[in-house]
């Protein structure tokens, strides 16, 4: 590379070279220079070694005419860092890190997590930015533990569930980022916060309230949400896993349900056998000409039906209960546990996991398998429903489908 002796003149003779950059060294302090682009921009650089031996090159300043002592005597500045150890490509890093907001963490936390399924990480955006929005363009280092005890304070007096779910993730963000960045405390700022003991949730639609409640169910006016309901209550499935149930995910020849692992709060494939209560109910539906992605469709722009919450609510009101959607599920596990099922054929019809132990892993389940549990669950359900069959009306058969 061409050394000259730099003055304000020859570095305004100098001429880009076809096809590619150029530099040039200053004679007089070894490492200063200038970068001529293809354009014939003009840029001072520094290049040194640091005490290792690995070469840094930084951009000091642009070409500005009269600017030369000033560009040479911050060359000097950095060579001389250089020489300290001062790697500038580490500094600027650091200094990105330092930069990092809550939302670009939030971003990059969900993008690396493969194994979590999919309405998790709606769930996980969706809490954070709907409680911590103020706080999403801040660098995460500057949120301290007093900004974070009076935020989780502030929500707990109105919903302590709410405060703790925020904040746990609120943690798993700072861990996350205090892995990839040593200039972290490992300490979350979450240490100052006291955590509000909630009872374990244990609602369920007992067996005297069930006639009433199925009754409710069947009034409301909206089918969609009659039949919603009705899906979680005799399925066990969650709230999402219903609300989004596609027509692709419903194998009527086969009889089963197939959800994929990106639907189920697990991350665990599901296949549920279709019993021939629900099978009706979605036989039913196809009827009315639905030709759109999902059995419940919705207005919105998620495309599926996403009421549930208040058609529970509705329900519940008109029987004279108060229930949740969650509660459905527990209604199922807890009068699936009543018809002497096997635990490890209850665990595999609401998809939570077998288990690690030794004879867990020796068991295979499969649809066939769970179809007759399944069928002596929904038959107990419509007893306590109260549900009668209908004289003169047939079952559907396949052949009918």
């Amino acid at each position: 590379m061409p050394v000259i002796k730099f003055s304000e003149s020859a570095i305004a003779k100098l001429k880009p070279v076809p096809g590619g950059q150029q530099l040039f060294w200053d004679r007089d302090l070894r490492g200063f220079g200038v970068l001529v682009s293809p354009g014939g921009t003009r840029t001072f650089v520094a290049q040194g070694a640091l005490p290792d031996g690995r070469k840094r090159r930084v951009t000091v300043a642009p070409y500005r005419e009269g600017k030369l002592e000033e560009a040479r005597d911050l060359a000097w500045s950095v060579l001389t860092e250089f020489r300290k150890g001062v790697d500038p490509k580490a500094h600027r890093r650091a200094e990105a890190r330092a930069a990092t907001t809550l939302r670009a963490v939030l971003t990059e936390y969900l993008g690396a997590k493969a194994g979590l399924a999919e309405s998790s990480k709606k769930m996980y955006r969706a809490w954070v930015t709907g409680h911590l929005d103020d706080w999403l363009d801040r660098p995460l280092r500057s949120i301290d533990a007093d900004m974070v005890h009076d935020r989780y304070t502030q929500i707990a007096q109105s919903s302590p569930a709410t405060a703790n779910v925020l904040f746990k993730i609120f943690r798993a963000l700072w861990s996350f980022a205090a892995d990839r960045d040593p200039g972290m405390s490992e300490r979350a700022p979450t240490r100052r916060i006291e955590w509000v003991r909630l009872a374990a949730r244990t609602g369920i639609v007992t067996g005297d309230q069930l006639p009433g409640f199925y009754a409710a169910v069947e009034a409301l006016p909206n089918p969609i949400a009659r039949d919603y309901l009705k899906l979680l209550l005799f399925t066990g499935l969650r709230r999402n896993e219903g609300a989004g149930l596609r027509w692709s995910e419903v194998d009527f020849s086969e009889r089963v349900i197939r959800l994929p692992g990106a639907r189920t709060k697990s991350g665990a494939a599901l296949d549920l056998p279709l019993t021939g209560f629900v099978r009706d109910i979605l036989v039913a539906r196809r009827s009315l000409g639905n030709t759109g992605a999902f059995v419940f469709m919705g207005r919105g722009s998620v495309g599926h039906f996403t009421s549930g919450l208040e058609a529970v609510k509705v329900a519940a009101r008109a029987a004279g209960i108060e229930l949740t959607v969650h509660d459905l599920r527990r209604t199922f596990v807890t009068t699936a546990e009543a018809c002497d099922i096997s635990p490890m054929a209850l665990k595999a019809l609401v998809n939570h996991s077998l288990g690690n132990g030794i004879t867990e892993n020796y068991v295979r389940m499969n649809v066939e398998r769970l179809r007759e549990p399944a069928e002596r669950v929904c038959t107990r359900l419509l007893e306590l429903c109260g549900v009668q069959p209908v004289e003169g009306v047939s079952r559907l058969t396949p052949s009918a489908l």
